[in-house]
């Protein structure tokens, strides 16, 4: 399957991500293996830039993520209201009546 977004081939599933969000996702998955406390501050320094100057991208990104969830991962989102149950109710269940 050939994933193009922007005019670019994205080979690989990470690809497609990164340029469909226009970061890599380096930057937002956290420290990697033997990364410095100055490479650490450096990555936070930029993604608080880009989220500064595209502050649409945490929605744009929750909306992909969802997306995602619910094509490959649909039987999350099939969830059923649980029973109310009153403190009272409860505490008869538990066997702390008086």
């Amino acid at each position: 399957m050939k994933y193009i977004v922007a005019g670019h081939t994205a080979v690989t599933a990470e690809e497609f991500v990164e340029l469909a969000l226009g970061t890599p996702l380096d930057l937002w998955l956290g420290p990697e293996e033997g990364e410095t406390e100055t490479e650490r501050a450096a990555r936070l320094d930029a993604a608080r830039d880009i989220l500064a100057d595209d502050p649409g991208l945490v929605d744009r990104v929750s909306q992909v993520a969802a997306e995602a969830i619910e094509a490959f991962a649909p039987d999350l989102f099939n969830v059923a209201p649980l029973p109310r149950t009153t403190a009272r109710r409860w505490e008869l269940q538990r066997g702390e009546a008086a």
